[in-house]
């Protein structure tokens, strides 16, 4: 059966929650004097590894939310690209913290669901085998930044320590 057929097609109310998760770990906060929006993501980035995880997981959120409303596989893998350039991107210390507040994935991925959404011309939605996967390799993800953040916690203990 295709996503399509799910609850949230072109659901007003699951769309407007996307962008709102998106705005505030993109764009949540405007920089005084330019154009430049800062979004909570970055600032996450800020709590070794827990942080981390945390974007990850609402950006993971993002993508989930969003293969509901019937995208393609092309969609749906550049949005899981997306997140895992940012998830690595982002993990780096402080240089990663200054990616995520730049690369903008979850910006990026709400992009790709609006364009779906815009097309008049019906794209064959990937199919529920396809969005199980793409659910695999969130968890993965997530699982992985979660021993990353658990490495990174026990390496700053035992530095400041001594």
């Amino acid at each position: 059966m295709p996503l399509s057929s799910l609850p949230n097609t072109h659901n007003p109310a699951a769309l407007q929650r996307i962008r709102t998760v998106s705005r505030l770990l993109d764009n949540a906060i405007p920089i005084p004097g330019t154009r430049f929006r800062l979004g909570l993501d970055p600032v996450l980035g800020l709590l070794p590894g827990a942080g981390d995880f945390v974007g990850a997981a609402l950006s993971a959120y993002i993508v989930i939310e969003a293969a509901r409303f019937g995208l393609p596989r092309q969609a749906l893998v550049q949005m899981v690209s997306n997140l895992v350039l940012d998830s690595i991107g982002g993990s780096l210390p402080v240089v990663g913290d200054v990616f995520d507040a730049t690369w903008k994935a979850n910006s990026r991925n709400l992009a790709l669901l609006e364009a779906h959404i815009a097309t008049p011309a019906p794209q064959k939605a990937a199919n529920r085998a396809f969005v199980v996967l793409i659910i695999v390799v969130l968890v993965l993800l997530l699982v992985g930044v979660a021993i990353g953040a658990a490495l990174l916690f026990t390496w700053l203990l035992k530095t400041l320590a001594g």
